[in-house]
């Protein structure tokens, strides 16, 4: 498990615009990888930020997609809140284009598959969650502020 300190550094380094520029195409390659040799047991990334692989359906190709991502689980496990924060770069991630085109979609979960159904969160819903967000991992609040597009919320619920 992360240490206080870790998680601060992590934090403060997840902020930079370095991090934005080299952490998308470091981050998942690792994150693939480890979980593909680990049989789905471990997600580095993971150490500090509890994360899934989102399988999801390719909105132009109809293609599985595999995306390792960050996310804040709700309640008992039984769903999770997904940003499309994508590191706080222009322009929204090709997985929420997936998932608004097809909608189910499975993760990847302690090394457990699970089958879920997402759903874009908007107005007073999406406000409480992105609050919530805020208060789990503050340096979305920076990838927000880098951005004139709104970071997408999905819920994604067991199902």
């Amino acid at each position: 498990m992360a240490t206080a300190l870790g998680v601060r550094l992590v934090r403060k380094v997840s902020s930079t615009r370095l991090f934005a520029r080299i952490a998308p195409h470091v981050v998942p390659a690792l994150d693939r990888g480890v979980h593909r040799v680990t049989r789905g047991r471990v997600l580095l990334s993971a150490r500090m930020l509890p994360g899934v692989i989102l399988t999801s359906t390719g909105a132009r190709t109809g293609r599985p997609r595999r995306t390792p991502l960050a996310c804040m689980p709700e309640g008992d496990g039984g769903s999770w809140i997904l940003a499309g924060s994508n590191f706080g770069r222009p322009g929204h991630p090709a997985w929420t284009h997936n998932l608004l085109a097809h909608p189910q979609a499975s993760v990847s979960w302690k090394g457990r598959d699970v089958p879920v159904t997402a759903r874009l969160l908007t107005g007073e819903e999406r406000a409480a969650a992105w609050q919530a967000l805020l208060a789990f991992w503050p340096p979305y609040a920076v990838y927000q502020a880098r951005v004139e597009r709104e970071i997408r919320l999905f819920r994604l619920t067991r199902g």
